[in-house]
């Protein structure tokens, strides 16, 4: 059946992804293969509505109120140009789909919203009077209705209003089936938390991460680059096991003091706590070897370099081979910090790729994000690739004009072998070598601090190749 879903005007890529990631959850695959969208007519691809086709009206309920970004899915009764156009689509919608919510013993409440323009609460009065062709019989109830109507309204006002365009305004009204729950984002809000560091993950964007992730009661998930656990606590939220590793033992294990650390976030929100904090390397990982398929889904935000940049072991003279590997004496163990080097983008991404294909489990997901120039001279973007993963959604996050964040999310669909792994490593030496030369050396760093004049050689021909995305009045839309 098809539904009209409202989003949040905001983080416009991340919105369909959010939707089918959610649908992976409650649908069955013979269900999945049916999910459609459809644009109403006269609007923009990057509207605020947009009609899905889903199997059933609890599937949508709980992807609606599960999401961040769906606003609210309706089952729509009519929609139309005008108020006579609208009038004529409800008396056409099927009696027998109206009469249950229309009955003497229940409680209903019609809600008016618009998109691009603001109506006064007198006019919003005399749009809801005007719906007395429709026969309620039940009470009207403002705090806690058993049905909630809604009048959504657009306006024809073209480009000119820093809104996605819509060419003739357009009205619907439907039945509210669900909405997503905003008010958890005040709740897990950075600027209330215990425990902070400078990359930490702001709490929309982790509840989006842990979405596209799956997490859910039973399944177990990998953070390895954990930092202050922002992106596990979203998963936490949703009932997942929660691991995690940094090669900085100073974050999992001491924090800012006993009462002021990882641990601590946890039980600031009464979150289970993780299995493992781990002083881990992603360069050179601690598991066994002959352990595999343990993780549900990976979800990170890698260092590359802008806020803080990637470090692995070893330090600057054991990776240049000037002093060989050392072992520390027992009597310095205690409250030693391991020696660090640097670690290229590049490097880690395809150390993630491999521990993702080597550890996750068949079907397991791969959540993490990915840089971008945006003044890069190529028109097309080029996503590190692995034999064992499919890539099913990527989600461009605008932070700069000079570069952006793509959320790239892979599901898991053959088998980890040696063989795969040797494929893998000269998939990423072609990677390495002809599409990612800024990643290297701290190149995305200078790009984007580097002045302004060092900027305009070439820029203008960078951005007659690169595809400008409209840009809509907002913030991270």
């Amino acid at each position: 059946m098809w539904y009209l879903c409202f989003f949040f005007h905001r983080l416009l890529d991340y919105r369909k992804a959010e939707v089918e990631s959610l649908a992976q959850l409650f649908c069955s695959e013979d269900e999945l293969n049916d999910l459609q969208w459809r644009l109403p007519l006269h609007h923009h691809q990057d509207s605020p509505f947009h009609f899905v086709n889903l199997p059933s009206e609890e599937v949508a309920t709980k992807i609606a109120n599960r999401s961040i970004l769906v606003k609210g899915m309706y089952e729509l009764w009519g929609e139309g140009g005008n108020y006579e156009e609208l009038e004529q689509s409800i008396r056409n919608y099927p009696d027998e789909r109206k009469w249950p919510y229309l009955e003497s013993d229940s409680t209903f409440k019609i809600n008016v919203d618009t998109f691009g323009k603001v109506i006064s609460l007198q006019e919003q009065t005399q749009r809801i009077q005007g719906f007395n062709y429709i026969p309620f019989k039940g009470r009207v109830n403002l705090r806690n209705p058993e049905h909630k109507f809604w009048l959504m309204e657009t306006d024809d006002y073209g480009a000119n209003n820093g809104l996605p365009p819509i060419v003739e305004k357009r009205i619907f009204f439907g039945r509210e089936i669900g909405g997503a729950d905003r008010k958890l984002l005040p709740t897990y809000q950075l600027k209330s938390r215990t425990y902070l560091g400078p990359t930490a993950m702001d709490a929309e964007i982790a509840f989006l991460m842990a979405n596209q992730a799956l997490a859910t009661p039973g399944k177990l998930v990998y953070d390895p680059f954990v930092g202050t656990g922002s992106i596990l606590i979203a998963a936490a939220h949703y009932g997942a096991m929660t691991m995690g590793a940094d090669i900085d033992i100073r974050v999992v294990r001491d924090g800012r003091g006993p009462d002021c650390n990882v641990w601590s976030n946890f039980k600031q929100y009464g979150l289970p706590m993780p299995i493992a904090l781990l002083r881990a390397d992603n360069n050179l990982p601690p598991w066994r070897s002959g352990l595999k398929e343990v993780f549900d889904a990976i979800i990170c935000d890698p260092p590359y370099g802008v806020r803080a940049g990637g470090r692995k072991s070893g330090g600057r003279k054991l990776l240049k081979g000037v002093v060989g590997p050392y072992i520390v004496p027992d009597d310095k163990r205690t409250g030693h910090i391991p020696s660090t080097g640097a670690y290229t983008l590049v490097e880690c991404v395809h150390d993630l790729l491999d521990l993702a294909a080597r550890m996750l489990v068949m079907g397991g997901r791969l959540v993490f994000f990915y840089p971008v120039l945006r003044e890069d001279d190529n028109a097309e973007t080029h996503f590190p690739e692995h034999p064992c993963f499919k890539l099913i959604a990527s989600s461009e996050q605008i932070l700069s004009s000079r570069y952006s964040r793509v959320l790239l999310t892979m599901v898991k669909t053959s088998q980890y072998t040696e063989e795969v792994a040797e494929a893998a490593r000269i998939k990423h030496i072609d990677f390495k070598e002809n599409h990612v030369k800024w990643l290297e050396d701290g190149n995305l760093h200078s790009a984007v601090f580097s002045p302004a004049d060092a900027q305009l050689n070439g820029a203008a021909d960078a951005k007659a190749t690169r595809e400008a995305k409209p840009k809509y009045r907002g913030k991270y839309v």
